[in-house]
């Protein structure tokens, strides 16, 4: 029997953080539950990097260290070896948005590469992480996801893409290190899904390497895993998927209804947990073809997960089945399924603190939009607090 009360335990939870780190914890969740304290704070950040002011620091240490792991891979180091003693693998998140120039896209190839290598001779690394944006322009994926004619210039320009992703692939297959591929919005995705096929049916014959990404809050997700799944089968492909609820709703929806096309989000949370619900029992019951990297700070969804292992007789630490969260977030997750034998990673993103904003005020804004998730963190680290009595 699953323990249902197994993520109220705050002392494995927050195992790591010394006493001073989960008031700063505690601090900042409080913040963040404020949305005009957000907004403003975001406003002065933004406009205190735009102009060079000193904040470095003062970022470094309060809102950077809680969500980044460091500035650089070795910077991260001290962070990944903390996790593992308590069982937490890491994905290293690059987490540098919005370059748009072939240079930059060189440069993230470059540095997925050397994250592979550096994951090569330790264990606490297991994954790598990249964007589809990361690697070319987002407007010639669109363009090949309308099936409209690229140009000399842009085909060419694709097949650097397409040859990023393959010397990724190719590199990680070598090394043993999976690969996950995030999903971006929808007018853009299926350019990314089909290359995404083309490498795992390149590097997934024998077990599988490269991930593609499955936001559920789309309602055509289910379909379009089970067809993947078919092709998979008849040519003889494994299928490694991250699934998660999705992070462009509102942007998604927004577009819809300016082009007045049907939005492609689930009309409602429900829906959308089912989703969720249902390609995680979709992908648990045919693990013998399909992996899964279940990426959510869900508890139920977590629970239903552990609940299927057990009616399914699949092992805790079967590498098919990864639990991941993201650093500095639903610790209570994971660190509690970690100290039950589960496979749980930490997305641990890194970069210069001026190059990570955009990511962190994005993390900030989510997690004020889901007034529930800050709330169920600022009673666990009460718990904690009160539990020491600080």
């Amino acid at each position: 029997m699953i323990n249902r009360s197994l993520f109220e335990n705050t002392a494995t939870a927050f195992a790591l953080k010394s006493d001073s780190e989960l008031e700063r914890a505690y601090f900042l969740f409080k913040m963040i539950s404020s949305q005009p304290l957000v907004r403003i704070g975001t406003a002065a950040t933004n406009f205190a990097l735009k102009a060079n002011l000193p904040v470095e620091g003062l970022i470094r240490s309060t809102v950077f260290d809680h969500f980044c792991g460091g500035v650089n891979e070795e910077d991260c180091l001290n962070v990944i070896d903390k996790l593992y003693t308590k069982g937490v693998s890491s994905v290293l998140d690059y987490s540098v948005e919005g370059k748009e120039v072939e240079e930059e896209f060189d440069n993230a190839v470059k540095k997925i590469l050397k994250i592979i290598q550096f994951c090569d001779d330790r264990e606490a690394m297991p994954i790598v992480v990249f964007k589809p944006t990361g690697f070319g322009r987002f407007l010639l994926y669109q363009k090949k996801t309308e099936g409209k004619e690229l140009t000399l210039n842009e085909k060419e320009e694709w097949q650097r893409i397409v040859d990023r992703y393959d010397a990724v692939c190719k590199l990680a297959k070598e090394k043993d290190v999976e690969v996950l591929i995030d999903a971006e919005e929808s007018w853009m995705q299926d350019a990314a899904d089909d290359l995404v096929e083309e490498m795992m049916r390149k590097y997934n014959n024998e077990k599988p390497i490269v991930y593609n990404t499955l936001q559920c809050y789309r309602w055509d997700r289910l379909d379009y895993l089970k067809a993947l799944h078919e092709r998979g089968k008849s040519e003889g492909f494994k299928i490694g998927m991250k699934i998660v609820r999705g992070a462009y709703m509102e942007k998604e929806r927004k577009r819809a209804e300016e082009k007045g096309y049907d939005s492609p989000i689930c009309e409602n949370k429900k829906a959308t947990d089912d989703t969720f619900n249902n390609t995680l029992q979709y992908i648990l019951e045919n693990l013998n073809d399909l992996a899964v990297f279940i990426g959510t700070h869900n508890e139920l969804s977590c629970y239903l997960a552990m609940e299927l292992m057990e009616k399914y007789g699949i092992e805790k630490e079967d590498n098919y089945v990864w639990f991941g969260q993201l650093y500095g977030m639903s610790d209570h997750i994971s660190y509690n399924l970690a100290a039950e034998g589960y496979n749980v990673a930490k997305y641990i993103p890194f970069g210069p603190v001026k190059d990570v904003m955009p990511y962190l005020i994005r993390r900030a804004e989510e997690n004020t939009s889901v007034a529930g998730q800050t709330n169920r963190e600022l009673t666990l680290l009460n718990t904690e607090r009160k539990r020491r009595k600080l």
